[in-house]
């Protein structure tokens, strides 16, 4: 249709990189253009750091569960919700900083915002991205690695830098099962996971020339048969942030 939309339909995961660095240049251009993303009433609550530092990207890589890509990327960004420079603002006027479960999740989605912003301005440079959500593995250590104050906590990581391999696509849910015209069809639903298991079955066997044979909702029923990271309340409640 046109080049935008080509550049989206064409992501893929990059999981090997070459070891070369980012230019300052396309570092400022990736960033700068997350900072475009929309944000909630210009609250700009999030914070991106950009870690190029080896030993800080080995400590991050094993933090995140011995992530390799993390130490090989030209640059490995830590996206983070950031209620502490809202504080920081409101008490330079004199007022009391007040903040709930909404403050939390509007860091939390204009971190995501400027982040997905950041992946598409780094890969029409010609980078490959892979969002590192292990980087909330051991969310307190990331944060003492990296110096963050109160109200500060990493929503999760993203390596960029030049692609060393190839992947193939992976193919998403059809549109029935994502987009729901006027209301919502949960009929619609179960019939697009059902197809969405055919597709994954012959993709992952492909893919692994027949070792793995397993379907998408087969994953999804093995991930969610257990809560994951049960550590992030007591750990959010400890960085200072309130839920009511």
């Amino acid at each position: 249709m046109n080049p935008t939309i080509d550049l989206l339909r064409n992501h893929r995961s990059i999981r090997k990189y070459k070891e070369v660095a980012l230019s300052e240049e396309h570092i400022e251009a990736i960033i700068t253009s997350a900072q475009m993303a929309s944000t909630s009433s210009n609250v700009q609550a999030y914070s991106i750091v950009g870690v190029t530092d080896p030993v800080l990207k080995r400590e991050l890589a094993q933090l995140a569960g011995n992530q390799a890509y993390i130490e090989q990327c030209g640059l490995f960004l830590v996206f983070c919700a950031d209620l502490h420079k809202l504080k920081e603002a409101t008490e330079q006027h004199g007022q009391s900083f007040h903040h709930n479960t909404e403050s939390f999740i509007v860091g939390t989605v204009d971190a995501t915002l400027a982040a997905q912003n950041a992946a598409v301005a780094a890969e029409s440079l010609g980078y490959g991205i892979c969002y590192i959500g292990g980087i909330r593995n051991k969310p307190q250590e990331v944060c003492e690695v990296l110096s963050f104050p109160e109200l500060v906590y990493p929503v999760f990581g993203m390596c960029v830098g030049v692609p060393d391999q190839e992947p193939s696509y992976r193919p998403r849910l059809p549109m029935q099962a994502v987009y729901h015209a006027n209301r919502y069809h949960a009929d619609k639903v179960a019939e697009g996971v059902r197809q969405y298991d055919e597709t994954m079955y012959k993709y992952y066997e492909e893919r692994t020339n027949g070792k793995t044979l397993t379907t998408w909702s087969k994953g999804i029923s093995e991930k969610y048969a257990k809560p994951g990271r049960a550590h992030i309340l007591p750990f959010l409640e400890a960085r200072g942030f309130r839920f009511k």
